[in-house]
């Protein structure tokens, strides 16, 4: 028995309006903006170009850190001893002392608003044991997250010539950050400064001053690395991720990532294709105890697509056939091919939205016939 796909072809109509133009120029020398919620990036230079992330990498240092905190393998009320190692780290710092025993939640607000090198290291410490051992986690959870140009070396960002990613890989990152831990996000990426040990220092993510929309995330500096920012801002329903790599000062990267937010946000749309577990399909089921299945996606499916283009879009159903029992809720029956003016945008799984278990011996064999016979 052969399966094959069935097509559902159909067109989506919104009222029409002006293309989007060609993004502002930018001075930095890679960088990329995008829409968490579709997924799709609008405009990119030199993504997959690989670079020397300096402290943007604490964002996957962050991600480990939030995933032990989630498996109860760390706590914020945790007190951490200080080691000589991160009470030496170079760079910048939260200024924690050797052989005291800091906070997690303390620890954290270091590295993300004073993105201090020292509390990086006691973290990835507290978490692993070592930096090494910790590294090596980071890089298994960059292949995990499909980080397909990324190595790391340190939980830092500290220059070493196999400690590199790309802004793809960066946008993978922050969008998963934002999407797997919200709780934690919106607990420290928006904090403008931090006082520990009768030191405060501010937050060097300029946006978080200048437009109320931006909640995070990173910056990052080395010399060799130039500025950097990714930044997040959400606007309604519309989240934007800018990622902006080796920009050549602290007040150019936040310009310059405005510039892309703005630009994003006015030439774009996003239109919901589908609501997250909304029928888009009824399927014939063969041999179960029904005889079709809801089929739909596990999530909103959202496209971005410039102002005035959404009646350009054509999404064609392709269905698994025959569909034979049983049938898991969550079994992939199907893809959603979604195009744009004739350009492929992307596919979507469909899945089935309930389960169908076998029928009976008799269903189970007349449907058997009639697959014989057709």
């Amino acid at each position: 028995m052969h399966r094959v796909l069935a097509r559902l072809t159909f067109l989506l109509f919104v009222p029409a309006a002006v293309a989007a133009p060609t993004p502002p120029p930018i001075v930095a020398r890679a960088w990329l903006v995008a829409d968490m919620t579709s997924g799709q990036v609008l405009a990119a230079e030199k993504p997959a170009e690989r670079i020397e992330p300096a402290s943007l990498t604490k964002l996957m240092t962050a991600y480990l850190v939030f995933s032990a905190l989630r498996d109860k393998k760390l706590s914020l009320e945790q007190q951490v001893l200080v080691s000589e190692k991160a009470w030496r780290a170079p760079g910048s710092r939260m200024f924690i002392k050797v052989g005291t025993q800091v906070g997690v939640d303390d620890l954290i607000r270091g590295m993300e608003v004073q993105s201090g090198n020292d509390a990086s290291i006691a973290l990835a410490e507290a978490v692993a044991g070592s930096e090494e051992v910790f590294a090596q986690m980071m890089n298994r959870e960059a292949a995990r997250l499909g980080m397909k140009d990324t190595s790391f070396r340190n939980a830092t960002g500290l220059p070493d010539p196999q400690h590199y990613t790309t802004a793809n890989d960066l946008y993978l990152l922050s969008s998963a950050l934002i999407r797997d831990f919200p709780q934690y996000y919106a607990q420290y990426y928006s904090q403008k400064e931090f006082r520990y040990n009768n030191i405060t220092q501010p937050n060097r993510n300029r946006l978080l001053w200048i437009d109320p929309s931006v909640d995070g995330i990173k910056t990052g500096h080395t010399d060799t690395a130039g500025y950097c920012l990714i930044a997040s801002s959400r606007r309604g329903e519309r989240r934007l991720i800018s990622v902006l790599l080796g920009s050549s000062s602290e007040s150019t990267r936040a310009q310059e990532s405005l510039k892309l937010l703005n630009w994003g946000f006015q030439f774009f749309d996003d239109v919901k294709l589908y609501a997250a577990n909304q029928e888009a399909k009824s399927l014939e089921v063969w041999k179960g105890a029904a005889k079709s299945v809801k089929a739909g996606f596990a999530s909103d499916l959202v496209l971005t697509v410039p102002k005035g283009e959404a009646e350009k879009v054509k999404a064609e159903l392709l269905s698994q056939q025959p569909l034979v029992a049983p049938v898991a809720q969550g079994q992939r029956v199907g893809t959603l091919r979604v195009s744009l003016d004739g350009k492929p945008v992307g596919e979507y799984p469909l899945v089935a939205l309930e389960p169908v278990p076998v029928a009976g011996f008799f269903g189970r064999t007349w449907d058997t016939l009639r697959l014989w016979l057709k």
